[in-house]
């Protein structure tokens, strides 16, 4: 099954899609190199000062739980902080876009706000659900949580062979070199030294 545009909108078709194009399993190898990753990365946060250092207190103060999602979303988060990248032209939040409406960025992802929340959380970091932008129209719509829906727009891009939004390609460009090794080409400074931080 695909969207008005082309784009396959079954989970299975995403991961498929990836495996025949890259040949990894990208499901497993996703949350198993943020689960890898998220330990020194959180300590990493933690030492950070100044402006990205507040930033980053503040993410850590609205994460309420240490569920594995949680500590993802968090992290899904905190490296376009960390890395210098700009995640307000690519996460937005919403209340009532409807899978097939146009959106006023190319490509991101939607977190739904929780109306019915005596006292709503950042939708960001608790969304009540997630959806993916791609060209500027949402084509899925009803993903569990953010961790889920990076994961699958990752698969989306690799997949499609669509360039890394630029507001965002540090981000991508780490977790596609340094995380999950999907490239060898020479990193820029700012995630060389991330990676150096990591010790990978």
């Amino acid at each position: 099954m695909t969207s008005a545009r082309g784009y396959p909108i079954c989970l299975n078709e995403v991961y498929l899609e990836f495996n025949r194009v890259v040949g990894r399993n990208l499901k497993e190898e996703f949350f198993g190199a943020f689960d890898g990753f998220c330990r020194s990365l959180m300590e990493i946060f933690e030492r950070k000062t100044g402006r990205i250092g507040k930033q980053l207190a503040d993410l850590a103060q609205q994460t309420t739980s240490t569920e594995p999602t949680a500590i993802r979303r968090l992290i899904l988060r905190g490296l376009p902080v960390i890395l210098g990248d700009d995640a307000s032209m690519f996460f937005k939040s919403s209340s009532n876009l409807n899978e097939g409406d146009s959106v006023d960025i190319p490509v991101g992802i939607l977190c739904y706000e929780d109306t019915s929340a005596a006292n709503p959380a950042s939708p960001q970091l608790n969304p009540s659900r997630v959806g993916i932008i791609l060209e500027g129209s949402l084509v899925m719509e009803a993903l569990t949580n953010l961790p889920q829906a990076m994961c699958l727009l990752f698969g989306f891009t690799n997949a499609l062979h669509l360039q890394y939004l630029k507001c965002l390609k540090n981000t991508f460009a780490f977790i596609q070199q340094v995380m999950l090794h999907l490239s060898r080409s020479e990193l820029p400074p700012n995630i060389q030294k991330l990676k150096n931080d990591l010790a990978v």
